[in-house]
Parts: structure tokens; sequence; C-alpha cells
């Protein structure tokens, strides 16, 4: 019979190295969250205060406005790769050491 892992999650987050990685995950989340926010906000605001560059054509019918609006799609994916490679690299290391520090079998 297979006994089932516990954790003592007291001692998971009394852990230094998970403090750690807890710090670093949600500094570079907020970074990511300020930066989204203030990109997605920039179209409602430019389409409201800077209508003119909005309506530079730059291609046949495709204008400033536009091509910012696509650009959201554009920079959604960016910023998923880049949470991806993060998390991916030095993230889930973390996590994995944490994990196999306090895994234990049950009984």
């Amino acid at each position: 019979m297979k006994s089932t892992p516990t954790v003592d999650w007291d001692a998971v987050i009394a852990d230094p190295r998970f403090q750690t990685l807890h710090r670093k995950k949600q500094a570079f989340l907020t970074g990511l969250m300020i930066f989204s926010v203030a990109y997605y906000f920039a179209l409602p605001i430019g389409a409201a205060y800077f209508q003119d560059f909005f309506r530079i054509r730059v291609w046949g019918v495709l204008n400033v406005g536009l091509l910012f609006a696509l650009s959201q799609f554009v920079v959604a994916w960016l910023l998923a790769f880049v949470y991806e490679r993060r998390a991916s690299g030095e993230f889930d290391a973390l996590a994995a050491e944490v994990a196999a520090a306090h895994l234990k079998s049950g009984v």
C-alpha cells in the first residue's frame, strides 16, 4: 500500500527559500501587471485625448489607433511568453527545491 505524501505547510511558509521564491515572483508579477494595465489604458486615453495622432494613416485603411489596438494582442502574448520563460527558468526550480525539502511520506 502506497502512503500519501503529507506536507507541513507552516514549515513551507517559514522556509527562507519559499520566502525568496514568493518575494521574487511577487515583484516580477507586480511589474508585469503595472506594465500591462498601463498599456491597456493607453488605448482609451490615447483615443480620447490624442485623436489626431490615432487618425494618422499608416497603410491603406490602417491607422495608428487600429494598429495600437491590435498591438494589445501581441503585447499580451509577449508578456505571457516572458512570464513562461522566467517561471520555467527560475521559479519552477526554486519551487521544486522547496517541495523536495518538505515532501514527506505520511502514514
